[in-house]
């Protein structure tokens, strides 16, 4: 196998991974409603309108990233959610360790990382469009 294989497939699988991953979240909130989300907004000021950003970042950017149809912006639109998830939810977390020693945010700071890796190295060969 060459080398462009090699790192095609290493993006497609860095690609269905993060996608997945998030998209599993927007269900879960789509199956138990916006209401809380909307509500979160709310108390930190802004208008409940925007929860529903929620869906772009955790339903439509991952269905982005997992086919590679513009998934550049599929990235940007998760790094994006993924800071408002950390200063909305997990901002009290930030200075701390969970119960097995690693970083309270972990999973969500590897979220913003590779959304941010995928947007930079765009989605390989194996994609609807190369964007």
């Amino acid at each position: 196998m060459n080398t462009n294989t090699q790192q095609d497939l290493g993006k497609l699988i860095l690609r269905i991974a993060l996608g997945s991953l998030v998209l599993l979240h927007g269900v879960s909130k789509l199956d138990g409603g916006l209401d809380g989300i909307m509500k979160m907004v709310e108390t930190q000021g802004f208008p409940a309108s925007f929860g529903y950003g929620v869906l772009a970042g955790e339903v439509l950017a991952p269905l982005l990233v997992i086919t590679g149809f513009f998934s550049r912006i599929g990235g940007i639109l998760i790094v994006l959610n993924m800071i408002v998830a950390l200063y909305l939810v997990h901002q009290g977390d930030i200075g701390h360790l969970n119960e097995q020693g690693g970083w309270a945010i972990e999973l969500q700071m590897m979220y913003l990382a590779t959304a941010a890796a995928v947007a930079l190295i765009g989605p390989g060969k194996y994609a609807f469009n190369q964007r």
